[in-house]
């Protein structure tokens, strides 16, 4: 049996430091080994107008196959954004991939400031619904959250999210569930998450501007520090300060996200602690 690490499959940004671009450096410089199953190549995130697709869902099912022929396992799977077709095959082939005792974590990469992200609707939703039963963490933002219960969010706030949180674990069987981006006031920002039965808050201060990526980074640098042995709630702190630390360190255009290579010292110092 080949050990491959961690695998990652979403979709790889030529430009901008978005889901594959910043997983895979993350994962790497943390020791995780990380082996990518692209969904699509852009030539940029959709932040940028006009960016070109290329769906690499026909491909999946021969990678999969290969690996299995050379006996590849993982120690955890990521599973991000997705698109309609790449979402499909994972529900088809995610217990062919799956080990029992693996770590699954899903970030249903799919909305965001009360929206829908352009291409994907309703029938995404439902379709993310059946993946995430086989999730051992979900790492949803307040949006994600809120559509996969099929909620409206006319009400931002701690407790509210505590409520999502413990409805999704409650109606998806997940054991783990991390909601995050809740703007608590102008200044604040929070996650939410519940831990075997266990509910827990982290507040942090809402840094200016808006940047592409974060909660790509944020998803990367949290499975990193669990995998490193941190409890669900140390890893969501560790991951919500190297966001923070990232935006802080920020010279370039915000299209192209936080300047994530500045953390990455810290952060290898921080998940072995």
């Amino acid at each position: 049996m080949k050990n491959g690490g961690v695998l990652i499959s979403q979709d790889l940004s030529c430009a901008g430091q978005v889901s594959s671009s910043v997983a895979l450096p993350i994962l790497g410089a943390c020791g995780m080994r990380p082996t990518l199953l692209p969904t699509a190549i852009l030539s940029t995130h959709t932040g940028f107008q006009g960016n070109t697709c290329l769906d690499l869902s026909s491909e999946m099912p021969k990678i999969i196959v290969h690996w299995q022929k050379i006996n590849l396992n993982f120690d955890a799977l990521y599973l991000g954004y997705l698109g309609k077709n790449a979402l499909d095959f994972w529900i088809d082939n995610i217990d062919q991939v799956k080990r029992n005792d693996q770590v699954v974590l899903i970030d249903p990469a799919m909305a965001d400031h009360g929206k829908m992200y352009r291409g994907l609707d309703e029938e995404y939703v439902e379709n993310m619904r059946k993946l995430i039963s086989k999730a051992t963490i979900l790492t949803p933002n307040i949006t994600e959250a809120a559509f996969l219960l099929g909620k409206d969010l006319t009400e931002v706030s701690l407790e509210k999210t505590q409520e999502f949180a413990e409805e999704l674990v409650q109606k998806f069987l997940i054991p783990n569930v991390v909601i995050t981006g809740i703007s608590i006031t102008k200044e604040k920002i929070g996650e939410v998450g519940v831990t075997e039965g266990k509910t827990w808050s982290l507040i942090q201060e809402k840094l200016p501007g808006s940047f592409f990526g974060t909660g790509d980074m944020f998803a990367s640098v949290f499975l990193a520090a669990f995998l490193h042995g941190n409890d669900l709630e140390k890893s969501c702190s560790i991951a919500a300060d190297f966001i923070r630390l990232a935006i802080m360190n920020t010279k370039q255009d915000t299209l192209f996200g936080p300047d994530y290579a500045t953390g990455l010292p810290w952060l290898l110092q921080e998940i072995k602690k």
